[in-house]
Parts: C-alpha cells; structure tokens; sequence
C-alpha cells in the first residue's frame, strides 16, 4: 500500500499517473488525533493546551473589555470595539469572546477528565494535575467576572454565578493536590483564585483569609509568545502594531505617564501628537504590555493587599483599608504612601481608583464596577452594558431559552 500526505491535488495526480493499480490512502499530516492523547506522555501537551486557551481568550478580551469599562478609549475603525467604548456590548459583537470564554472552560476540564482516564491511580501524583485545576478555575473565573448569564455546554440559562462556585471547587483542588506535590507556585495562585471568587460569593471572611497567605511580591501570569499570531497578546498588537486603542480620553490619562501601575506616553509624528487609526483621537500607547509576547497577570499580591483592604473598608476600618492599600503601592516602586480618609464614602473612591490603577488592563475591571454599581458605591456603569450577554451563536445553537441582552 502506498501513503501518500495530503500535499495538494498535484501531488496525488502525479501518483494516480504512476501507480494507477495502487492503493491510495491519503492523510492530513496537520491535526492530532484524538486517540494519540490518551497517552501519559502526552499530558503535559495537553495542560499546556489549557494554558494556550485560557490566554488566548484573557488575551483577545482585555482591549473590548478596557474599552467597556473605561480604562482604554477607541481610536481605530472596529465596529464592535466602537460599541463596547460606548457601553453597548451587543450579542452580535461577542462571539469571538463567548467562544473563546468556553472554550477555555470546556478544554481544561474535558482535559482534567481525560487525565483522570489516562493516568488512574497516578493523577493525584502526576506535575502537571494542579496546574490543569488551576487553569479550569481561572477559565471559570473569566466567564464569572465578564458573563451576564452562565451556560455550561449547550445547557439552559443560569445565574453567572456558577461559573464561581465551579471555579472555587476547581481552585481548591489546585491548591490541594499542588500542596501535597510542593508546588508553592500554583499553591499561591489557587489561594488567589480562590480568595476572589469567595469574595465575589460574599463569603469576605474566607476570602480574607486565602489571601493573606498569598506573598506580596508573587505574581503569576497568563503566558504569551511572539511565536505564532494566536499566541500573541492582542492588547500589544492593538497598541503597538497598530493603533486602534488609546489612554487618551480615560481617567489614566490624567496620572504621571511615571506610575508604574499604569504606564503611558504620547507618540509623536514629528511634533504632534499621533492620531489613533481613525485618525483624529490622539493616541497615547499603554506601555504595560511593551512586547507581543508580554504575560498578563492572573494573581498578584498586590490583588491580594486590595481585595483585604477592600474587606476592612466594608467593616468600616478605614485605618486598616489603608494601611493595606500601602502595602500594595510597596509592591511597586516609587509609589509613596497614602493617608487614610475621614470617611466611609471617601474610603471607596480611594480603594476603587488603587484597584483600578492596580488591576489595569488586566481583563478585571469590568467585574469590579459591575459590583461596586449593583451595591451603590461607583456609578460610571449606570446606563451602560455590564457585561457581556449570551453571543449571537450561543443562541442559535443552544435549544433552551436564554434571556434577552
């Protein structure tokens, strides 16, 4: 039997001419069988796999969700980021996001599935099991932090709220399992998943203390490369290969272009300001992200000193909140102290624009003022989309109900 790889129809005419009695079996030689993942060696692929999708989907959402939640303004010609700039996000302009959102989801705990399958008694024991725990709950956070409704596999309608309870199961195994094989670095980050979405279920007292066990100075990032277009991060390909987002016209503007937590400047055509792609918004590029292949943070200390302080706020200790807040500008250099404010209501302006300043354009800040708007205290999402609705496809694919944008 003759094989011959799927090279293209002059490839298979020429072997038709010469072997006209063969028999042909034609193969693509691109994807990877299904079946050739059933296999140990092929597990750290495969966690890797979850990874690529979890900063694929953080990675392609941070400018629209920037753009919604006023960190970034629109200075390019995309239809649908001009919508979410203006606080309109559209079932029709979030298909890439929803898809990419799920399919995240689904990857790593479809994934965590076929492990159990693959390594039996070993899977508790194997690297790479904490690290696909953690990526599930970090995917089910994303959907938590940005989804107005929750779905799970083509299935009905359901508070967004799941997405936290699942991320906090998938968190505390992460943690568990990275602990028993010593593994302080997803340890850390599982505590710090965890602390968040606790605290977005109201459960402020454990998510306290998840994360006063997190250190001040760990981060940990969702990876990026300069190694294929799907790898890079969009934000950079927004703002450094084109120009389509901007600082200009966001409240970041009016901070030093020196604050380490949100780093800008102008970019100059001679002596004028350049223009965005649109060409008249005056384009001031964030320089957060200097590279395409520039990691997002996921957890950070520093998260971590803001979400307690906001939970001494919420007791009315002001004197604590701040002194937390400080704890996190030490994490950065150059940043002084701040002094703590005389009242409640001052108290959340500052602890809200440090969480800003902190979490900037981390895919993050959308969630927050959803919250901080539903409880009273930030009104910048008053008549605007909170979050992003059931996609256009979702709804045509999926035969239960879903509820209206």
């Amino acid at each position: 039997m003759t094989t011959l790889r799927n090279f293209g129809r002059r490839s298979i005419g020429v072997a038709a001419v010469l072997c006209a009695a063969c028999s042909l079996q034609v193969t693509n030689p691109g994807p990877i069988q299904d079946s050739q993942l059933n296999a140990v060696s092929a597990v750290p692929a495969l966690v890797n796999g979850m990874s690529g999708d979890l900063s694929y989907a953080l990675g392609n959402y941070v400018d629209r969700g920037g753009l919604a939640s006023g960190e970034m303004t629109e200075a390019g010609n995309y239809s649908a980021e001009q919508q979410y700039w203006f606080g309109i996000i559209r079932p029709d302009d979030v298909n890439p996001d929803w898809a990419a959102m799920q399919q995240a989801r689904w990857s790593a705990e479809n994934g965590i599935e076929r492990m159990k399958s693959v390594l039996g008694a070993n899977f508790e024991k194997n690297v790479d099991t904490p690290r696909a725990y953690l990526y599930a709950g970090f995917a089910n956070r994303l959907l938590g932090e940005n989804v107005c409704t929750g779905v799970i596999d083509g299935g009905p309608a359901q508070s967004d709220t799941v997405y936290f309870v699942r991320a906090e199961s998938l968190f505390t195994r992460a943690y568990t399992i990275a602990t028993a094989l010593a593994n302080t670095n997803v340890a850390n980050a599982a505590l710090g998943g965890r602390a968040s979405v606790r605290a977005w279920q109201g459960n402020w007292t454990a998510a306290v203390a998840d994360a006063a066990l997190v250190p001040n100075a760990f981060v940990y990032n969702a990876i990026f490369s300069t190694n294929s277009a799907r790898e890079n991060l969009d934000m950079a390909v927004q703002t450094i290969s084109r120009r389509e987002v901007t600082v200009f016209g966001t409240v970041y503007a009016t901070i030093s272009k020196t604050d380490p937590r949100t780093p800008w400047d102008t970019v100059k055509a001679g002596t004028a300001i350049q223009t965005g792609q649109d060409g008249k918004t005056k384009f001031f590029q964030q320089k957060k992200y200097t590279s395409l292949g520039s990691p997002v943070p996921l957890v950070k200390g520093a998260d971590m000193l803001l979400m307690r302080a906001e939970a001494a706020l919420r007791a009315g200790d002001l004197a604590g909140m701040t002194t937390l807040i400080n704890a996190a500008r030490a994490t950065w250099t150059g940043l002084t102290p701040l002094t703590a404010p005389a009242t409640v209501a001052a108290g959340w302006t500052m602890l809200q624009a440090e969480r800003g300043s902190a979490l900037w354009l981390e895919g993050r800040r959308l969630w927050d003022l959803r919250r901080w708007n539903a409880e009273g205290t930030n009104t910048f999402l008053t008549g605007r989309s909170k979050c992003v609705p059931v996609s256009t496809n979702e709804r045509a694919s999926n035969p239960n109900p879903m509820p209206a944008p």
